[in-house]
């Protein structure tokens, strides 16, 4: 396998920056491609030892791009994960004002991150959806748009400038990005872990949400994100991504798998990494009855119970 990541790009993006402060890309050849789809698709080929996409942000959630990358294709499985907050710059060509935008350009992601701002102080601009936020700079270099919301730092590599910067509708917005790999072994658990999975229902019934999340709050288990995907199968027809705290090497985990595993259609586990969030000594203890100790004690009784050691 070649010692490179590949990452949406080009170069300039908010998941370049991310990607570069992961101790390890500075030992990896770091590849950019144009689209979420085809650096995940670079390493399902073997092209990539792994991708760095993003994933979700705080303002709008799950990215739907890379959910339905991970739901579909050949199985692949989340390693690592990175909060960065963003903020968004203006960029123009030189010379340019806010009088002279017409359009404007950035990752779909990005609008609802700067709508109103936007609506404030350009309310007659017409946006333009680029494949991500640098790629809008790139286009606005060639002269088919007039401005792009980015990374102030893209501003030196496209030969622009930044005409405002600080540009966000909500204080402290973060993104969230993933580094994604083939399927092996997770990480040994830290303590602050997280597990990421999809779901499908076996059929559709009153209840059959309640069903699966009964899973998890039965042993204690909190969720981080539930987000709903179509399946293309029709309308009505989704499955479910679930990020839950813990590692699949916690007794409640591996037994709500265990759980989901017979009471659904399919699940596909998408790993079990560091939450990027949280460091060990910070994780709230298991509710009462939940911890690995409590998990082996019930299961001992049981066994005692068969034996007639009771």
């Amino acid at each position: 396998m070649p010692a490179s990541y590949a990452y949406l790009g080009p170069e300039g993006t908010f998941t370049e920056v991310a990607l570069r402060t992961l101790p390890e890309a500075a030992t990896r050849e770091l590849v950019p491609y144009v689209s979420v789809q085809s650096a995940l698709d670079a390493v399902r080929v073997g092209e990539a030892e792994a991708a760095f996409v993003p994933i979700e942000n705080s303002v709008e959630g799950g990215i739907t791009t890379t959910l339905d990358e991970l739901v579909a294709g050949a199985p692949l499985m989340i390693y690592r994960e990175v909060l960065l907050s963003i903020t968004f710059a203006l960029l123009v060509r030189p010379g340019t004002g806010l009088s002279d935008i017409k359009t404007v350009s950035a990752h779909p992601a990005a609008q609802p991150q700067v709508r109103n701002w936007l609506k404030k102080h350009l309310p007659d601009a017409h946006w333009e959806s680029a494949a991500s936020n640098a790629d809008a700079a790139r286009l606005v270099q060639e002269g088919q748009y007039d401005a792009a919301f980015a990374g102030e730092f893209a501003a030196a590599r496209y030969g622009l400038e930044a005409l405002e910067t600080g540009i966000h509708d909500a204080e402290n917005a973060q993104t969230r990005f993933v580094l994604v790999g083939r399927p092996a072994r997770p990480a040994a658990p830290t303590g602050a872990d997280k597990t990421s999975i999809v779901l499908w229902q076996r059929d559709d019934h009153p209840g059959g949400l309640r069903d699966l999340l009964g899973e998890f709050a039965t042993r204690g288990i909190n969720l981080m994100l539930l987000q709903s995907r179509p399946t293309g199968a029709g309308i009505g027809n989704y499955c479910f991504c679930i990020d839950a705290e813990g590692h699949i090497s916690d007794r409640r985990v591996a037994e709500a798998l265990m759980g989901l595993k017979r009471i659904c259609l399919q699940v596909r586990y998408l790993g079990s990494y560091p939450r990027a969030d949280m460091r060990p000594g910070d994780v709230r203890p298991p509710r009462p009855g939940t911890s690995d100790e409590e998990f082996v004690a019930a299961a001992d009784w049981v066994a005692r119970c068969q034996d007639g050691r009771f």
